[in-house]
């Protein structure tokens, strides 16, 4: 039974469930439009229960915009995993590069949430939500605590980097893969990242020369 398994397989099989009742979710979106998608449908598709779809969201929306969080977490683990004498700039770009390495974004998915009010509304929450939790990602990095204003200021200016990417590659006529507008906005923000970094290394200097 679930509740005698260890908890990080739990936390595990959870993130899955909800991350198939996601995909699922868009899925049945695109190819039906959001109006004829039934709970009942998601959860055949991802093989679990109405009950089950639930206990993780509380409509269409939200099941599909979380993956944008789901996404911010993956995003924060390509971070964390990069090595560590990276300076943080080039982490965050090549972290980003390593996520979206092989395929390009979902049009499709974009152009959906795009074009109904609903899941834009969602998605912007949705979008709060994965700006802190790469915010966390970056503090982490630095060996800083979460909720400094200038690493917060960083997560957002890296996720309003990626949106006016995203927007450049929508463009009629645009053949230019994804990821070169992402690297060219992301390469702009190298001197934020530089003074957060900074920044980082003198709180750390401090603590170390003034421990009371």
């Amino acid at each position: 039974m679930e509740a005698d398994q260890p908890v990080g397989l739990r936390e595990t099989k959870k993130a899955a469930t909800r991350r198939a009742l996601s995909l699922a979710a868009l899925q049945l979106a695109k190819e039906h439009g959001l109006d004829n998608v039934r709970v009942e449908a998601i959860a055949a598709a991802a093989g679990v229960s109405p009950r089950t779809y639930n206990n993780y969201f509380s409509s269409r929306e939200e099941a599909i915009c979380a993956l944008g969080i789901d996404r911010a977490e993956r995003l924060g683990a390509h971070l964390r995993d990069r090595p560590a004498a990276e300076p943080l700039a080039v982490a965050i770009r090549r972290g980003l590069a390593e996520f979206h390495a092989g395929a390009e974004p979902d049009r499709e998915m974009i152009m959906l949430i795009m074009s109904t009010p609903t899941l834009a509304r969602e998605f912007m929450k949705a979008s709060a939500v994965g700006e802190q939790t790469f915010a966390d990602a970056i503090a982490e990095r630095i060996g800083q605590p979460p909720g400094r204003l200038d690493v917060t200021v960083l997560a957002g200016a890296v996720y309003a980097a990626s949106r006016v990417a995203t927007k450049h590659w929508l463009r009629p006529g645009r053949t230019r893969p994804f990821i070169e507008n992402l690297d060219e906005a992301l390469r702009l923000l190298a001197p934020v990242a530089d003074a957060v970094e900074a920044a980082s290394r003198e709180t750390m200097t401090d603590a170390r020369e003034n421990p009371c």
